[in-house]
């Protein structure tokens, strides 16, 4: 059996363990809904994630209309209520992820997570899939005070999960970028939200989908 040369894969999670798209969505339209804007079909949702809640809902504003401060201050309280309620209605594993982390877990290798959404929303969203058991930990966007880009989330990711040499799973630039600012190896996936083609994003490997992800990691350079 080919050696996996690493102690911990770390994994982003809107769009990249999971599909959210669905439920953030459902958020975004629920909240501006209240002030007569027309909904969004979940695709065009996609291309607005990644920074966190009020910068997606700031560029659903604009897109539909004009955006304020005081839309935004309005508004954000509304979407994150509503999907505080609604975590799962339409959100899903990747097709390939569940194998693929069973697959690791049993050849000794510790998965954690590293994601911007805020902990209250992380923690039950993977709690309430069944999935909680497959990690060692689960850091937030909230979780040391900064998200990604900065290394300091990913640091702890590390150093939470047991320390050792790591490999961060992502889809955005916020991932790839954050993993190169820690100093870990990473690899894009071209299924998730990305904000610039996959391609651009400079990660270390791409995957198209979960079922290439012990190969690349098998082939690895020690």
């Amino acid at each position: 059996m080919t050696q996996i040369p690493f102690d911990i894969v770390g994994f982003d999670l809107d769009g990249t363990l999971f599909d959210t798209s669905g439920d953030l969505a459902a958020a975004v339209n629920h909240a501006i809904g209240t002030i007569g804007r027309p909904p969004f079909e979940s695709e065009a949702v996609k291309p607005f994630i990644g920074k966190g809640a009020r910068v997606m809902l700031d560029r659903a504003l604009m897109a539909s209309g004009e955006s304020s401060t005081e839309m935004l201050d309005a508004l954000h309280p509304v979407l994150l209520d509503y999907y505080g309620r609604n975590l799962t209605r339409f959100t899903t594993p990747y097709p390939g992820l569940i194998a693929a982390m069973e697959t690791l877990r049993a050849r000794g290798v510790r998965l954690a997570v590293c994601t911007n959404k805020v902990e209250r929303f992380a923690v039950p969203l993977i709690e309430a899939l069944g999935l909680s058991s497959f990690f060692t930990t689960i850091v937030g966007g909230d979780t040391v005070g900064i998200g990604k880009p900065d290394p300091t989330p990913i640091h702890a990711m590390i150093e939470r999960a047991g320390g050792g040499r790591c490999v961060f799973v992502g889809d955005t630039t916020n991932d790839i970028d954050g993993a190169k600012n820690a100093g870990v190896a990473s690899i894009a996936v071209s299924f998730g939200f990305p904000d610039v083609p996959v391609q651009d994003l400079g990660a270390d490997a791409v995957i198209d989908h979960f079922d290439e992800l012990v190969p690349a990691l098998e082939r690895w350079p020690a």
